[in-house]
């Protein structure tokens, strides 16, 4: 397998700056993950890597040899594209061997078929075999796509978003398999995806992309505890975080954050932490954006002490929890958003009462929206280091 560096890669389409200055290292064997919004550039990244795009800037290094002028047939690369890329007048069967017939990575007819049956076992399509794509639903098409790249064995798997058209149950199941797949083959693999679920289930390390520059790296865990800045937090979590614009005032000792509710200004203390209100105290900050997650905002529907009352705007039941949506009155943070349990019987437009769990709070700031403190910051750096290390 192989160690894939890009250095300062950009690549444009007319006006149109797809790529702007990518620099990314992906580790040998690792499970490197792509994430982003639709139009991000997670595509093009990919096709630089295997060469069907040239960048008009930057290197692209396969274990440290520039490949820019290396055609794509020669970088040894699996690619499963999003849209498929089968030969229609080709059964399944030799869809996945046709790679391995190619004059380039020739193989005994014997050791494809092997490999073949071991793909379509994993991607449960042993029936599928002799069909032609024309016969097959887009999510056995998918598949099919997928045990093309599996047979081969290849210095980089490239994942264009591989699961997308799979129904919901296989596609948990093939994020496991994928994962497992990936550490048995010792295989150095890059995914994109927009999915925030697929993201943390499957990356070693996560790039967050946004118009074509890298906005963070780092695990799962570090970017979900630690965003860079509230596109990060929003991307990294479902539902998403609540962001709420509030005055801070106070001295060492003492922090108050004060808000917007219903119309009127309410107060709210900051729990105590030395490193808080340190970072506070340094960058002298008046005005703050402060981050709660879902899960960190409690609930009731009678008046309790430290409770804000707000009015119910949504209840959505999905799966094993559910999602409360509050109406707060405010331009800046009009809308919270909790997680409930099912089974709770919740009307439009009632009152409801929540409390902020403000020792989980994520300060960014109101201006630059960037990351500026966390509580308990130095846990979670020590934790980020520590599954470095591993």
């Amino acid at each position: 397998m192989a160690r894939i560096q890009l250095e300062n890669v950009k690549k444009a389409f007319g006006k149109v700056q797809a790529l702007d200055g990518i620099t990314i290292d992906v580790k040998d064997k690792e499970f490197f993950v792509l994430f982003g919004p639709a139009g991000a550039g997670k595509t093009t990244i990919l096709n630089c890597i295997a060469g069907i795009m040239m960048p008009e800037e930057g290197l692209v290094k396969f274990d440290g040899e520039i490949m820019n002028l290396t055609d794509s047939a020669h970088r040894n690369v699996a690619m499963v594209f999003e849209n498929y890329a089968l030969y229609p007048q080709m059964t399944v069967y030799d869809n996945m061997a046709s790679a391995l017939r190619s004059k380039l990575y020739k193989t005994d007819e014997a050791e494809i078929r092997e490999r073949i049956q071991w793909a379509a076992k994993i991607m449960k399509m042993e029936k599928l075999l002799e069909r032609l794509p024309s016969q097959l639903s887009n999510g056995q098409k998918q598949r099919v796509a997928m045990g093309r790249a599996l047979v081969r064995n290849p210095s980089v798997f490239l994942m264009d978003e591989p699961l997308a058209h799979l129904d919901a149950k296989l596609r948990n199941s093939m994020r496991t398999e994928l994962k497992e797949m990936q550490a048995n083959l010792g295989s150095t693999c890059i995914y994109v995806t927009h999915d925030f679920m697929e993201a943390m289930a499957l990356g070693d390390r996560i790039a967050i992309i946004k118009e074509g520059r890298i906005v963070q790296i780092g695990t799962g865990d570090e970017i979900y505890y630690m965003p860079c800045n509230e596109f990060t937090a929003q991307l990294m979590g479902d539902p998403e975080i609540n962001l709420i614009d509030a005055e801070i005032s106070g001295t060492e000792e003492a922090y108050t954050a004060k808000f917007s509710l219903n119309g009127e200004m309410v107060a709210c203390s900051l729990p105590q932490d030395s490193g808080v209100y340190a970072k506070i105290k340094e960058l002298g900050l008046k005005r703050v954006d402060i981050g709660i997650r879902p899960q960190h905002i409690k609930y009731s529907f009678e008046p309790q002490d430290g409770y804000f009352k707000t009015t119910v705007y949504s209840y959505e039941s999905i799966g094993n929890k559910s999602v409360i949506v509050t109406d707060c009155g405010d331009k800046n943070h009009s809308q919270l958003r909790m997680i409930a349990p099912n089974g709770l019987r919740v009307a439009i437009d009632n009152d409801i009462y929540i409390h902020l769990e403000m020792d989980h709070a994520i300060f960014f700031g109101s201006e630059t929206k960037d990351y500026i403190v966390r509580y308990d910051e130095a846990n979670y750096i020590a934790l980020a280091a520590a599954q470095e290390d591993e």
